[in-house]
């Protein structure tokens, strides 16, 4: 086991989320129907937190980097604060997802089988019958989105990209309402992630075809000495950052966000936004800072390309959306362009720490916002509650009706607009400065303006909130108490990173990458 690197303390945190996704498996076959939801509840934020501890406590044996599992993973520091960073993402979506409402109709269906408006669903319903199995599916998401920025082979890699992306295909088409809309969204991204996973997979070919070696750091090291044909080096570089744009939303790779963000279930597309964007930009930048640069060359112009296409497209389709979830969508795509410049810098330890604390802070707010929008419901006459409210012009008078929860999202959405003394501005700010500081002036002005432009669809929901008369079919539902503490856990998390973010940059400026 020596000679393999299998150093328990530093893979704990892995194998606690590995194991416990199997052992939640088992719960959900054998706990009683009656105590199941609960139990996997308690049990799932328990394995997290357990991982979370690990990965904390194993953080100063980290040193420089170790290599582990005979090179299949590396665990540098920009590796063990990307486990931090999706531990902490997985804690707070799971407190969101975990929540009821006061009538007991969560964000997801009672059985995903039932076919919607059927007398199976009928029934599910009746019996407020609740399924739990998305609480193991998340925690094998999160072990993919821990995987996945250490992978040093490209088999592992793969593998890492599929444990992320497998169960959230199956969690985007189990919403309780819009089941349709639900499950022909889960269908999109499934077809979408399997054409991207396959210029992926074709790309890792190329490059084990030019190196000779399924190790990254072995492909690393051959660039330079030109070790195999350019063709296959160039060829395989553009089809794996074909994979990985896809997965940050990037455009012209962007196409399947609105729907997928629309039709899943809210807390699901929170999650989505923040977990898997974090965890493949973190990928992204290993690949790029370790492959890409020995060739940035030939892909400057390209990855300029794109990241400005993704600004543009992001801020100017956000504006006609009248669609609170394919607004925040538009406004993810934008935000992927702005991380985007930090890449392309390649400014060393500025960039990765600025690539890290970008996909923290916008993955906090992103958990937050959902969590809100999932409370926010359409109501008749007679105060009886039904699904979520999605129209932005719905949401008029919100913050008369409920003060607290219009102003905690106000908070959010002044961070993704990068306003002063939220996490969002300290973000930007740090994105902005590494891309001037290596030369890409040019690209940090057209974000400073498509980050203008992009304030004004997050403040004319301020303005429908605050100034608009109240709308009669709309209202926020109270809960069994798990969102309130997420939301304001986010809440909390976003002002302290905006207003004291010192001790976070400073872990963030510890930030390296090991080439074994």
């Amino acid at each position: 086991m020596a000679e393999l690197g299998f150093n328990w303390a530093l893979l704990a945190p892995v194998l606690i989320v590995s194991g416990g996704a199997v052992v939640g498996v088992l719960l959900e076959a054998f706990v009683g129907r009656r105590s199941r939801w609960n139990t996997q509840v308690g049990y799932s934020l328990l394995v997290i937190l357990a991982a979370l501890v690990a990965a904390i406590i194993g953080y100063p044996e980290v040193g420089e980097g170790v290599p582990l599992v005979g090179n299949e993973l590396v665990l540098d520091p920009a590796a063990a604060i990307a486990q931090m960073i999706a531990l902490v993402i997985g804690l707070l979506s799971l407190v969101i997802v975990a929540d009821r409402s006061e009538i007991l109709d969560g964000a997801f269906a009672g059985q995903a089988s039932d076919e919607p408006g059927s007398y199976d669903e009928e029934v599910t319903e009746r019996e407020r019958y609740q399924r739990s199995e998305l609480f193991p599916l998340m925690l094998f998401s999160v072990l993919g989105m821990m995987v996945f920025p250490m992978a040093n082979s490209m088999l592992t890699l793969f593998v890492a990209l599929e444990v992320i992306s497998l169960p959230l295909y199956v969690l985007t088409a189990t919403a309780r309402h819009d089941r349709l809309i639900s499950q022909e969204a889960g269908l999109k991204y499934f077809i979408l992630g399997a054409f991207s996973s396959a210029f992926f997979l074709m790309g890792l070919a190329f490059l084990y075809g030019y190196s000779g070696s399924m190790q990254i750091s072995d492909l690393a090291r051959a660039v330079p000495i030109g070790y195999g044909s350019d063709l296959l080096l160039l060829g395989g570089i553009v089809m794996v950052l074909v994979g990985l744009l896809f997965k940050v939303s990037a455009a012209p790779f962007h196409a399947w966000t609105p729907d997928v963000y629309q039709g899943a279930p809210t807390p699901i597309t929170g999650f989505m936004a923040a977990g898997v964007k974090a965890a493949a930009f973190l990928m992204l930048m290993r690949f790029y800072f370790t492959v890409g640069s020995q060739v940035r060359d030939d892909l400057t112009i390209v990855m300029w390309v794109i990241a400005i296409l993704t600004m543009v497209v992001g801020t100017f389709f956000g504006l006609v959306q009248g669609n609170m979830k394919r607004m925040l969508a538009y406004s993810s795509i934008a935000h992927a362009g702005f991380i985007l410049i930090a890449l392309i810098s390649l400014d060393g330890v500025a960039a990765m720490s600025a690539i890290a604390f970008y996909v923290l802070s916008y993955g906090i707010s992103s958990i937050g916002a959902f969590g809100i929008i999932a409370q926010v419901r359409t109501v008749d006459a007679d105060g009886n509650f039904f699904g979520e409210q999605h129209e932005i012009s719905k949401w008029a008078g919100l913050g008369r009706k409920n003060p607290v929860v219009a102003a905690i999202m106000l908070l959010f959405l002044l961070s993704f607009a990068g306003i002063p003394l939220t996490a969002g501005f300290i973000g930007k700010f740090v994105v902005f400065a590494a891309g001037v500081s290596s030369g890409a002036t040019a690209l940090v002005i057209v974000a400073v303006v498509a980050s203008a432009i992009t304030a004004f669809y997050y403040f004319r929901v301020a303005k429908v909130m605050f100034f608009d008369e109240p709308s009669g079919d709309t209202a926020v539902v109270k809960s069994q108490g798990m969102a309130a503490v997420g939301i304001g856990t986010c809440a909390v998390l976003t002002l302290i990173l905006g207003i004291v973010p010192g001790p976070v940059l400073t872990l963030l400026a510890n930030m390296s990458i090991l080439v074994p």
